[in-house]
């Protein structure tokens, strides 16, 4: 039980987490003195019996709207009930109307033990709550949004921001849990370094870790010191894509970065990047002289699918070069299936269900469990992208990334990410740090271009500058997550 790693009783931790909460009130909704509390059936429910007490005790106006007689809740839930009544605190039962006067909702309707479809009558208070117009806390998570996988299990409550205890949810931070969890702050209920005995499922990717790998390099150091990055692709129609990512290298550090490509398009420079070499590729011979030259390889860039692609493709895997494999060269390995650790694989759901041969909808169910099975068939490093991109290490390790914004939905974006991770490898990072760090990096970068114009019409090519201000480390982001 999770009270005894923490040290704490189940009510202690109750009390703690209605406390935190109140305080989280207090903090962020200073003007506020009316609310209504919506009260479920478990002990989510026990968390915001606990809060209105406190509330009331503090002479604020409190209504408590219940869904679950008190009889009938879980023990603890209904002792926290029955202090609430006898603090004298309003109860009103299954009430379908918000009183007018009401300045905030706070949401205690559905902790983490959801795991089937909303139903009535918390589908019809979900619905109340949203259509209110009111500022909403929600205590843990939002009511239907499922814990884990941060599915929407047919209803949720849109708060403004959540308070989540002891330890992020996962499903908080990746699929739709983002757009309905509001702000997001976090309290350990006073568990602190026991928190350290429970193995998570997933960890943080912060900016301090990042920060301390990024050391300044030696004064006596030469280009070679920081490796040789081969991008291969840029196929029919697609001559952008190798640009990109051979920027996107660049600007994480690379010492030197060659562009091999359809002959036809090595006739102009890289775009952007007259530092690259540029090699038309049109045959084996060529590539082989140029994989022998290079530290990492990044395959599949606007490669396309074809003989040329297939053959550049088998020679780049043979080599056991360090290699990140990226868009069209995914689609190659699907129908070639194969394992190998000395690969990272960058897919994006739809590539991610190629590679497993399943729906999208299969992925992003369960995004945490995609990104094992993909670790587990292929090998290597994985990085699932998406909204809370997800890197499954060879090491069995998941890791998260809460950085990253919808303006990063454009073409283009997934190559610079291959550009970084190389990059990252050519420096000699492992590819497990290289993974890592390269998503942090990637998003950040395009949180920081976002903050400078917004998020629509954010373009790849808009977040160079900010990757080489990170690298180093000239600028900070800060915490996404209030603690």
């Amino acid at each position: 039980m999770m009270q005894r790693h923490l040290g704490f009783s189940e009510e202690d931790l109750m009390l703690n987490a209605g406390r935190a909460a109140f305080k989280l009130l207090q903090i962020q909704y200073p003007a506020v003195r009316k609310l209504i509390v919506f009260c479920g059936g478990g002990n989510n429910a026990g968390d915001g019996y606990v809060l209105a007490r406190l509330a009331h005790e503090q002479g604020y106006s409190v209504l408590i709207n219940q869904f679950k007689p008190t009889e009938q809740l879980p023990p603890l839930a209904r002792k926290m009930a029955e202090r609430a009544q006898q603090a004298g605190v309003v109860f009103l039962f299954m009430e379908d109307t918000i009183d007018n006067d009401a300045e905030l909702i706070v949401d205690a309707l559905l902790g983490i033990g959801i795991q089937n479809q909303v139903r009535e009558p918390l589908q019809s208070a979900i619905a109340l709550i949203n259509d209110s117009g009111l500022p909403v806390l929600s205590l843990d998570l939002p009511s239907g949004l499922q814990a884990d996988t941060g599915v929407i299990l047919g209803h949720c409550v849109k708060a403004s921001c959540t308070i989540t205890f002891i330890g992020l949810k996962t499903g908080l931070m990746t699929m739709d849990g983002p757009d309905y969890r509001g702000h997001l702050f976090l309290d350990d209920l006073g568990g602190g370094t026991c928190l350290s005995q429970i193995m998570p499922a997933a960890t943080l990717i912060e900016e301090k870790e990042v920060a301390s790998l990024l050391a300044p390099r030696k004064k006596n150091s030469h280009k070679g010191d920081f490796g040789h990055v081969l991008i291969i692709g840029g196929g029919e129609g697609m001559p952008g894509s190798v640009c990109l990512a051979a920027l996107a290298a660049a600007r994480t550090g690379a010492g030197l970065v060659t562009v091999a490509t359809k002959p036809e398009h090595a006739k102009r420079p890289v775009t952007g990047l007259p530092e690259a070499m540029i090699h038309g590729i049109s045959s084996i011979k060529d590539i082989l002289s140029l994989i022998k030259r290079a530290s990492v390889c990044v395959i599949g860039p606007g490669l396309g699918t074809d003989d040329w692609a297939v053959q550049l493709f088998n020679e780049v895997i043979a080599s056991q070069l360090p290699m990140v494999i990226d868009a069209s060269a995914l689609r190659i390995l699907a129908d070639h299936p194969q394992h190998d650790d000395n690969w990272i694989l960058t897919p994006h759901p739809g590539e991610a269900a190629g590679l497993l041969h399943c729906k999208i909808n299969d992925i992003q169910s369960d995004r945490f469990e995609a990104v094992s099975q993909l670790q587990q068939q292929y090998g290597g490093q994985i990085i699932l992208k998406g909204l809370g991109s997800l890197i499954r290490t060879d090491a069995a390790k998941t890791y998260l990334c809460a950085q990253g914004n919808p303006g990063m939905a454009s073409a283009g974006m997934g190559d610079a990410l291959s550009g970084i991770i190389a990059g990252l490898i050519a420096q000699k990072f492992s590819l497990a740090e290289a993974a890592r760090l390269g998503v942090w990096l990637h998003a950040a970068a395009g949180d920081l271009a976002a903050g400078e114009e917004g998020e629509k019409g954010l373009l790849a090519s808009d977040i160079m500058p900010f990757i080489r201000l990170l690298m180093n480390n000239k600028i900070r982001l800060g915490p996404k997550i209030g603690l």
